[in-house]
């Protein structure tokens, strides 16, 4: 992580799900949630994100996803507000159980392999926040023992092998949940986690992390804590070293105080004895300061927040000459972490893969070469024992998240094991394209998604899925082809010029779609102007001026 101060940027500052559930869990420890600001409005920020089926989306829009619905859930409880329809809830976590050649167990949403994030999320989720239970208690007890590494910690899942401190506390939490006998050889468990502290008290994610952090802290403290064990060494001190005046900080050096910081260093106090009232008061002086105007909270002061998508949409849409460009792409270096080698979405948080490729795309690192190799070592540890990749080590793959490391590998020459990478892409196969995760009905852009991360289908291939989603009007729509949008039209168009297909009448898409502050997402849905789609309007018409620019192959979702 690099340590100067992050240069300013074109700010959001809108809430944000995570930075939301890690602030009222911190003022719920605490026993001060009723200082929150907006309480009402939070409430409100949280149930805008159910979906139909039941679960909780990152945003309006998006798929439901086991992460996401936890948060949710969470949150309102904590709130006091009543989960609404819990049985539609308890029906969608249980369409996320997977089977597994070691038992079964949870998936990020369905149709993905099961990951030790989902598995406690959804079991937590299941039990504590619905009133329901598990489908097979045997079988995941037997999938969680499976889960233990040779060395004593626990892995993402059995396939993976590598453990980390956030795996062995996931896994602990969804036993604990369980309440039932422990899986594991816990005095080996016990043991490698108190390896990862290092000299000074901190802890790190696992052997190969050269940076103590507060998250990881955190983690590490809550496994030990409920396995009945402690830390061998002092921590508190370590941890009371990252407090300022602004807050609590991830890591040495790192400089800006954060919503994540605080939720870790207040939950590793808890199981050490207890937060001092003065670190109390401190935390949510802090915390009052992130909380957006509209209901929600940021990582920080919403005046100050910003993040490595927008930012990198701004570089994107920025003129060679813009003064702003080099601010912009160090700040988005500037998010690069010191453990994993990716990109955060938001600084201080983890490495995300769609937001190192937006960084990359929009021209971060050109001739820093152990950045860049630190990037290629990250996504070669990041790809899954199926085949594919996800959003972030250990959860579940996705096309999207696929595609974009191809992508990430083909902007920085590296290298991905690429029949690993069919082999997934052939799971997601359906009897008329691809869907997103394996079973998941075809759409557009996962079709898209496997033609660029295989790169082998004929011209003739790509043009016929193209053909099948052009709408009549203008544009591409992602299902069936009457309802086009942004994204869909953009990564179309993409992928045809990757492909050497001919495109045109997108102009008349592009009119409807365009906005007085920049784009919307559909000529459906012409309301205030998202800085992502303002890009991607941008790069369209640019390339729609000049046929020789070569549109880099962004992927959301």
């Amino acid at each position: 992580m690099r340590t100067e101060a992050f240069p300013s940027v074109a700010i959001t500052g809108t809430a944000d799900l995570w930075c939301t559930y890690a602030a009222i869990r911190t003022l719920t420890w605490l026993g001060r949630l009723d200082d929150a600001p907006g309480r009402a409005d939070s409430a409100d920020y949280l149930r805008a994100r159910r979906n139909a089926d039941g679960g909780y989306a990152w945003s309006r829009g998006m798929p439901s996803d086991a992460w996401a619905t936890f948060y949710c859930a969470a949150s309102l409880a904590a709130l006091g507000e009543t989960l609404p329809d819990s049985d539609r809830t308890a029906a969608w976590v249980r369409g996320t159980w997977s089977d597994s050649s070691a038992g079964a167990a949870y998936a990020m949403m369905p149709g993905q392999a099961p990951d030790v994030w989902a598995t406690h999320f959804s079991t937590r989720t299941a039990i504590e926040l619905c009133g329901d239970d598990v489908p097979d208690r045997d079988r995941l007890l037997a999938w969680l023992a499976a889960l233990q590494t040779a060395d004593g910690g626990l892995s993402w899942s059995p396939e993976h092998g590598d453990a980390d401190v956030r795996a062995c506390y996931y896994g602990v939490a969804a036993w604990r949940a369980l309440n039932t006998e422990l899986p594991w050889d816990v005095p080996a468990l016990v043991a490698w986690l108190r390896r990862q502290q290092v000299a000074g008290g901190g802890f790190r994610f696992g052997p190969d992390a050269q940076v103590p952090c507060l998250w990881a802290t955190y983690r590490a403290v809550g496994a030990l804590a409920m396995l009945g064990a402690a830390p061998a060494g002092d921590c508190v001190t370590w941890i009371l070293g990252r407090l300022g005046d602004g807050g609590f900080t991830r890591w040495d050096g790192y400089p800006v105080a954060d919503v994540w910081a605080a939720f870790s260093a207040v939950g590793a106090l808890r199981d050490l004895g207890g937060v001092p009232h003065d670190v109390a008061d401190a935390v949510v002086a802090a915390l009052a300061g992130m909380a957006c105007p509209g209901g929600g909270y940021t990582y920080r002061e919403p005046e100050l927040a910003a993040d490595a998508l927008r930012v990198a949409a701004g570089a994107l849409s920025s003129a060679p000459d813009d003064p702003g460009l080099p601010r912009m792409r160090r700040w988005l270096e500037a998010c690069q972490l010191p453990n994993e080698g990716g990109l955060m979405y938001m600084p201080g948080r983890g490495a995300e893969i769609r937001c190192t490729l937006w960084a990359l795309a929009a021209g971060a690192f050109p001739d820093d070469g152990p950045s860049r190799q630190a990037i290629r070592d990250w996504l070669a540890r990041l790809q899954n024992p199926d085949g594919g990749f996800g959003y972030w080590h250990g959860r579940g793959s996705d096309l999207v998240s696929t595609a974009s490391a191809v992508e990430i590998a083909r902007l920085l020459d590296g290298t991905v094991d690429t029949g690993r990478l069919a082999a997934f892409v052939r799971r997601c196969a359906t009897d008329d394209g691809h869907g997103n995760v394996p079973g998941a009905p075809a759409t557009l852009r996962a079709g898209l998604h496997a033609a660029r991360v295989l790169g082998g289908p004929t011209p003739r291939v790509v043009a016929e899925l193209l053909a099948r989603h052009r709408v009549r009007g203008g544009g591409w729509a992602n299902q069936g082809n009457r309802l086009p949008d942004l994204l869909s039209t953009y990564e179309a168009v993409a992928t045809a010029d990757r492909f050497g297909i001919p495109v045109e009448g997108v102009d008349a898409f592009l009119a409807r779609t365009a906005t007085p502050a920049g784009a919307s997402w559909s000529p459906l849905d012409p309301g205030d102007s998202d800085p992502l789609a303002g890009c991607l309007h941008r790069l369209l018409r640019k390339r729609f001026v000049d046929p020789s620019c070569e549109l880099p192959a962004l992927t959301l979702s």
